[in-house]
């Protein structure tokens, strides 16, 4: 079993920056993935960023791409969301997964419905 724990989120100007948190614990050798994701009122949760831990590769979504950043500790088991240039349509819960995979590119590829393991999410809500 895997627990993860989101902290970081808050309330911020269109602009700001916040950055994510997710903390692992428990059998953390057991994936070799991780990913956020965030669901807005009445909408469907969607993927953020994603890192494969074994190669370092990351992902991002279109709506993402270079404002936000994943990255990992390995040493303390944190993987980290940086979000720069926050805006107004970036305001929703986020989620942060984990899974297990085979092979890069299905990490990469993975959906919400491919992860097992979640995190209770964090607010982050983004002002105009």
């Amino acid at each position: 079993q895997v627990q993860l724990v989101e902290s970081g989120g808050g309330s911020v100007q269109a602009g700001e920056s916040l950055r994510l948190s997710c903390a692992a614990s428990g059998y953390t050798a057991s994936v070799n993935c991780m990913g956020w994701f965030r669901q807005a009122p009445g909408k469907e949760r969607e993927g953020v960023a994603v890192i494969y831990t074994g190669i370092i590769s990351t992902d991002y979504a279109d709506s993402v791409k270079g404002r936000f950043t994943i990255s990992q500790d390995n040493a303390k088991n944190t993987v980290y969301l940086q979000m720069n240039s926050l805006k107004p349509e970036d305001t929703a819960m986020y989620y942060c997964a984990a899974e297990n995979f085979g092979a890069t590119w299905r990490c990469l590829g993975a959906a919400p419905t491919d992860f097992g393991y979640w995190g209770q999410g964090t607010q982050v809500t983004v002002s105009s």
